[in-house]
């Protein structure tokens, strides 16, 4: 019985939490990155393929005008940084389709992160 009175609690509690998260905030060195649409040149250095992911998981964040996209690629400008790049080519959201419309799943990001001069 006392099982049932705590179970509203802990609800509440994970409802509360989930819709305080503030997504991925753009770091300093993640600002530098930016999205390109068409290929980089010969001067730049392709590095490799990186990934961002933005958790929804209670948030919502999906129905706020595209946070959960913007959290994903702030998660990707991140990453492009750690990876030394500072140019993110063919950005896609392979994950996102109508079901993430109304469930809140993860969205995610990925690219071809490059280094140009």
């Amino acid at each position: 019985m006392r099982l049932l009175s705590v179970i509203p609690v802990l609800l509440a509690v994970l409802v509360v939490a989930g819709c305080s998260s503030a997504g991925n905030q753009l770091n300093a060195a993640g600002q530098n990155v930016r999205f390109v649409d068409q290929q980089p040149g010969a001067e730049c250095h392709y590095i490799g393929t990186a990934s961002g992911e933005q958790s929804n998981w209670f948030s919502g964040q999906q129905i706020e005008g595209g946070n959960s996209l913007r959290g994903a690629a702030n998660n990707l400008r991140n990453r492009a940084a750690e990876m030394g790049g500072n140019v993110i080519y063919n950005a896609s959201t392979p994950g996102l389709s109508l079901v993430s419309s109304f469930v809140p799943v993860a969205t995610k990001m990925s690219g071809q992160v490059y280094k140009c001069p």
